[in-house]
Parts: structure tokens; sequence; C-alpha cells
């Protein structure tokens, strides 16, 4: 049964190990239990709702993919408030509701583009400002601050807190330096940053991985398959 229901799942994507997985939650329940906090002090149960809905997407980007291009600060700061102030101008500019929700989606996603703050909640920040109701309206861009900021920043805090015990998952990426694998003897030079970045822009998409963790990946593997007795496998 185990092994039908392993087949039915596919290969896993992500092996992390168990105890990466828990601390994954854990980190993921303290944010969003301070992000509550914050929002019920200023919004009804249905904006409450919504904003946290958008916390809750970021939370499992900061904690079970803290090294994520996705998850740095900038793009969970600037993904939250620009497609938020997104949101409201929509409100107050377009009086058809579900054309405002489409629009603030939409504008959101090329303005996170453009100014490299990509961050995936940043569509679901941008769509509870229009379909948050009176409460969230009512605030108008100050929205922005008082619960916006305070919970993103509630939010990366937790994350930054949480996470530096742990060499490898501390938060934000440069603050988790893992020392390159040791160059072996005969071995072929590296890709050089330029042949990377070429590569990249030749996909033409979104890619959500670091240089820094696609040069340590392709160091790992060739290590792998220049180690004795491992090639041959």
């Amino acid at each position: 049964m185990i092994k039908k229901l392993q087949r039915w799942l596919g290969d896993d994507p992500h092996p992390a190990s168990h105890g990466e997985k828990l601390l994954s939650a854990l980190g993921a329940f303290l944010g969003i239990l301070g992000v509550l906090g914050i929002s019920q002090g200023v919004l009804d149960s249905q904006g409450t709702a919504l904003v946290v809905t958008s916390m809750g997407a970021s939370a499992v980007l900061l904690f079970a993919a803290p090294h994520s291009p996705l998850s740095q600060p900038w793009a969970v700061l600037g993904g939250h408030l620009v497609s938020s102030a997104i949101g409201i101008t929509c409100v107050l500019l377009v009086d058809d509701l579900l054309s405002a929700a489409a629009m603030a989606v939409a504008l959101s996603i090329a303005a996170m583009y453009y100014l490299r703050c990509l961050h995936p909640p940043g569509g679901a920040a941008a769509l509870a400002t229009v379909v948050g109701g009176e409460a969230v309206h009512a605030l108008g861009y100050a929205y922005l601050v008082t619960p916006l900021l305070l919970n993103v920043l509630a939010l990366l805090s937790v994350a930054m807190l949480f996470n530096a015990p742990f060499r490898h998952r501390r938060y934000p990426l440069w603050l988790a330096r893992v020392d390159d694998p040791p160059a072996r003897a005969g071995q072929e030079a590296m890709i050089a940053h330029s042949d990377l970045v070429y590569a990249l822009s030749e996909i033409d998409s979104f890619i959500d991985v670091s240089e820094e963790d696609l040069l340590r990946i392709y160091a790992l593997a060739t290590r792998h398959a220049r180690a004795p007795g491992l090639a041959t496998r």
C-alpha cells in the first residue's frame, strides 16, 4: 500500500530531512501567530482572513525555501507593499470590483517583475485589498502601514531569528554562506559567471534558484562524479 502511494505521489523534488520539514512547520507557526495578533487589532474578521492568506503563502517560502530568490527580504517587502498599493489604486479608480481585482493582480505581476521583487503571495496581497471589504477600503493607503507593513516586518523578523541558529538555514541568503566543495587536483575550471548569466537569459523564464546555489550544485555534482569509486557506479 505504501509503495503504491509513493508511486502515485512520484519522486520527491524536495528530499529534505524530517528535521528540516519540522523546522519549516514550526517557523511558519510562530510567524503566522505574530501576523494574526497584529491584524486582528486593526481589521475585522473578513479583512484579517484575507490579509493572513497572503502572509501564509509568504510563510511557506520564508520557512520552507528561505534561500529562494522569491523569499529574500526585498522580494517579500516589495512584493506585498507594491502589490497592495496597486490594489488600493485599482479600488479607487475602477468601479467594477471584478475588473479591479483582475487588473490589480495583472499590474502587480508586471510591477514586481520590473522592480525585481517577484513574490507569488504579492498577487494574493493585491487581490485582498480589492475584495477585502469595507474594513480594508476604509483604511485606504494607510493600510500599507498598518497592518500590512507591520505584518511583513513581523514575518521577516521571525524568519531571521528562527533560522539564525541553523547555519544552513540562515536568512537572508547572504548570511547562509556555505563553503564550496574544495577543488580537486586536475579538476576542470568552474563555469564562469558570465556563462551562467547567458544560460539563464536564454531560458527566458524566471528560475526559482539563486546563482550561488546553481554554482554550488554544479560543484557538488562535479566532486561526486570525480570521486574514486563513485563515477563507475
